[in-house]
């Protein structure tokens, strides 16, 4: 995990027009949020192993994805990339279960903390610098 600094460290902000800034430069609300926090994730490369992540925590109210008129306001965190190692090809630690199959259908990343090259952390950086720009202060 390598953080890169920002200007919008710190800021707070609308939740909705935040999301929908974020996704418009292919942003997604990651799937580890919660309705206190959690971080708008973008995939750097095809493979979808390296990523850029900018976490919040949420200051006023609350987010609920189905409620359109949310009012939550989000404080925005330390962006940073990150690069998940995944086994190629079948898991050796895998067994046939019928139950289970239907909870552990993915698997676990091998090394959820791989080594970032320096070509993402610059990627990253240009990527901060547009979204930068959509925040006006």
């Amino acid at each position: 995990m390598i953080p890169i600094s920002s200007v919008l460290e710190s800021r707070e902000k609308h939740f909705l027009e935040t999301k929908e800034l974020l996704e418009s430069q292919r942003f997604t609300l990651g799937g580890n949020w919660e309705y206190d926090g959690g971080s708008f994730d973008r995939s750097l490369d095809e493979e979808h192993k390296v990523w850029l992540r900018i976490p919040f925590g949420v200051v006023v109210g609350h987010i609920d994805i189905e409620d359109k008129d949310t009012d939550a306001t989000i404080k925005l965190g330390t962006p940073y990339v990150l690069k998940h190692l995944y086994r190629e090809g079948n898991d050796p630690e895998a067994s046939v279960r019928v139950v289970g199959a239907l909870f552990d259908q993915f698997q676990s990343p091998s090394d959820p903390d791989a080594k970032v090259e320096s070509q993402w952390v610059e990627q990253a950086k240009q990527v901060m610098n547009e979204v930068e720009q959509l925040f006006p202060e």
